[in-house]
């Protein structure tokens, strides 16, 4: 998930705003994983889609 998008339950604001101490600590610790970005998504999601292929092939 992107930082653009999450909501803090602390105070209801964007966790990119980084209104209270929970939002921004939770700001500096994506940056620092890098979160997810949609392309690893995509592209995670494309490698299950070939293995699961694969898989129908090789099986049946």
């Amino acid at each position: 998930m992107t930082l653009d998008r999450l909501v803090c339950a602390n105070c209801a604001g964007l966790v990119a705003e980084g209104r209270c101490p929970t939002c921004r600590a939770s700001r500096e610790r994506l940056q620092r994983s890098g979160g997810l970005n949609p392309a690893m998504l995509a592209a995670l999601a494309l490698l299950v889609l070939v293995c699961a292929l694969l898989l129908t092939r090789v099986g049946g």
